[in-house]
């Protein structure tokens, strides 16, 4: 953020970097802290959304040096919200196929063959 504006460069710039860190902080806490992971995730994704809100405060108030910049920045911030937003995904998915059914959607039973066996067979 060296290259904003300097009027805007020290308040926006401060608020972007001070969400980065917080963006990095939980994300860093989701990894590590198993057992709240699910919590940290989620957080992860509004924290992100708060990143790409003040990248659009910056780009309204034309705080970026120039849009390739700006562009650069968001398409950046849009993977990474992509990635926290699988990772929820998937922590809200059973990863079992008996796993309790989520509301909505029916779980099916564990196949164990495909065939009748005839009686005898396997004597």
């Amino acid at each position: 953020m060296r290259r904003f504006v300097r009027y805007h460069r020290y308040a926006i710039g401060t608020d972007l970097r001070k969400q980065a860190m917080t963006v990095y902080r939980n994300a860093n806490r989701a990894w590590r802290d198993r057992e709240n992971q699910a919590k940290w995730v989620r957080q992860l994704v509004w924290d992100i959304d708060e990143l790409k809100q003040h990248l659009q405060t910056a780009k309204l108030l034309n705080a970026c040096s120039s849009f390739r910049q700006f562009e650069m920045l968001a398409r950046l911030a849009e993977q990474l919200g992509a990635q926290a937003g699988g990772w929820n995904r998937q922590q809200q998915t059973p990863k079992v196929q008996n796993a309790p059914a989520r509301e909505g959607f029916a779980q099916r039973d564990q196949k164990l063959s495909t065939h009748t066996a005839p009686a005898g067979a396997n004597s």
